[in-house]
């Protein structure tokens, strides 16, 4: 998953002189408070249902604008994570068991908030023998029967070991959209996504694109890490190999004090040109810019991306002819 965030959730400390002095942000990447109507209404729907959110697990700058047209990440599988990934502000620890009603609230909240496309994510639970595959199985068959012409995109973690099987399982439940992030490049790993393999992410987007073409698959990478230039075109090239379609590129910003640091705000200028060039390395979709996120704007993203694999079948159907 990537939380590229923005708050802070761990309360800082009651002396000033042991606080690690906070970086103060460019006026690009700040956001307002949220505080409409449509924000409160959403966020009563989703405490009602018992049903976690990226948006506020990982504390997304976008919160308010999303919540406001209600639009949310439906975050499943519980609310802590097995993983302690550098960038993230999701909880560590042993989670609970799997809330058997999350499929249907699921879909029962999709249906109240008259949502044209989903994007449901989860946290990694490596304690289950499926990595959670099927519980994401389950959803998506539950918004089929409760929701037939809402579009469904996913986020998955990577199944560590178990991920052919859980790839199968999930694109036979036929998802619109399977989104699986890099999140930085390969030399940053180590530190930023310790539990995790760059290959074998990549090798998870091949596998789906192995199993149905027909499903778009979707990436993304968060900049100001401390990558190179050259490093992000190479992820670029590496994700068209896999014949990813669309590609996200956002601003990381430190949740707390304790992950790892901004080591760069990078300017819109900067995200427009790693835009430019994602396009024309022939991605179906890129979405560039300070305060994009996985899920920001998807919907909007999804029919762009529809349309443009038609044109692009269009003209390839009007060469056959010539």
């Amino acid at each position: 998953m990537a939380h590229m965030n923005d708050l802070a959730s761990t309360p800082p400390s009651d002396n000033p002189a042991e606080r690690p002095a906070r970086q103060r942000k460019p006026d690009w990447i700040r956001v307002r408070a949220p505080v409409s109507e449509g924000y409160h209404e959403t966020r009563k729907l989703m405490r009602e249902l018992n049903l976690n959110t990226v948006c506020e697990e990982a504390a997304c700058p976008n919160i308010g604008e999303c919540w406001t047209k209600k639009h949310a990440t439906v975050m499943i599988l519980g609310d802590v994570c097995t993983r302690a990934c550098a960038f993230c502000n999701v909880k560590t620890g042993m989670p609970r068991s799997v809330d058997p009603m999350e499929p249907e609230n699921t879909a029962i909240a999709a249906a109240k908030m008259g949502l044209e496309h989903i994007v449901i994510t989860s946290v990694d639970r490596d304690d289950l023998p499926d990595g959670g595959a099927m519980q994401f199985v389950k959803v998506i068959e539950a918004l089929r029967r409760n929701t037939p012409g809402t579009t469904i995109e996913i986020l998955t973690p990577d199944f560590r070991g178990k991920m052919r099987r859980a790839v199968e399982m999930i694109c036979e439940a036929g998802p619109d959209v399977y989104n699986h992030n890099l999140e930085t490049v390969p030399r940053l790993y180590p530190t930023i996504r310790p539990g995790a393999r760059y290959y074998a992410s990549l090798r998870l987007l091949e596998e789906v694109k192995a199993h149905n073409p027909l499903i778009f698959t979707k990436s993304g990478i968060m900049l100001g890490l401390g990558e190179q230039r050259l490093e992000v075109h190479q992820v670029m090239d590496d994700m068209r190999s896999a014949e990813v379609d669309f590609i996200t590129m956002g601003q990381y910003l430190q949740p707390t004090p304790k992950h790892a640091k901004v080591e760069e705000f990078v300017t819109p200028k900067a995200f427009a040109a790693y835009g430019a060039i994602a396009r024309a390395k022939g991605f179906l979709q890129v979405a560039s810019s300070p305060l994009t996120r996985s899920s920001y704007h998807a919907g909007d993203d999804f029919a762009k991306m529809r349309a443009a694999r038609e044109e692009k079948l269009a003209r390839t159907q009007e060469r056959a002819k010539a």
